[in-house]
């Protein structure tokens, strides 16, 4: 299975997981501060429904700002019903879109994370083939900015209890694949979820104050 497939297999879990979700469920706030369950899913139809030009024109109408032209974005989208971005979700899942200058691994961490950000709050569930999670955690340790907080990792050692998989050097970070997938992507609701002595420096650096 190639990093495409992983990707629309992870979108038609999702899928199948939120269409049964209760109007109070999609109302629950997510990890994603300012989003709730809709909204994620919103933000994660995204793709398939806004063209790159017209995301371009809502960045340039943001101050150049992604982050505040893809929630607004999300925000138009979520008018919609939610089983109708569902609908899309799963239709759309084999969608070989990749963000400009990113791989298929950009796409990957995009899906678990955010399908993470649904289901933690939710007290939901999905155990996610070993090999996607690799690959999604070895993407974040050198991806772009924007997916990581600057600097939130340096000179730490994450280490992964469930899978195979470490990284780095220095005080160490230790948890679940899913618990290191939240933390560097700088959600501070995993940071009870690791252990190390590396924890107080991260808490620091991505939970500050």
């Amino acid at each position: 299975m190639d990093v495409f497939e992983e990707i629309a297999d992870e979108r038609r879990a999702l899928a199948d997981q939120v269409a049964p979700l209760t109007p109070g469920q999609r109302a629950t706030r997510s990890l994603c501060p300012a989003w709730s369950v809709h909204d994620v899913v919103a933000h994660l139809v995204m793709p398939f429904e806004v063209s790159t030009p017209r995301l371009a024109l809502a960045v340039l109408l943001a101050g150049g700002s992604f982050d505040r032209a893809s929630e607004r974005v999300t925000r138009r989208l979520a008018q919609r019903p939610f089983a109708e971005l569902v609908a899309v979700l799963r239709r759309e899942a084999g969608t070989r879109f990749t963000p400009p200058g990113a791989g298929p691994e950009a796409p990957l961490v995009d899906v678990l994370v955010h399908g993470l950000d649904i289901r933690r709050p939710l007290g939901l569930h999905r155990d996610v083939p070993e090999p996607r999670l690799r690959t999604a955690l070895t993407y974040l340790m050198t991806a772009p900015s924007g997916l990581v907080p600057k600097g939130a990792l340096t000179g730490l050692r994450l280490e992964a209890t469930d899978v195979d998989w470490a990284h780095g050097s220095g005080p160490v970070v230790r948890g679940t694949s899913d618990a290191l997938l939240l933390v560097s992507t700088g959600r501070a609701a995993g940071l009870d979820s690791v252990t190390g002595d590396g924890v107080p420096v991260l808490r620091g650096r991505i939970a500050p104050g």
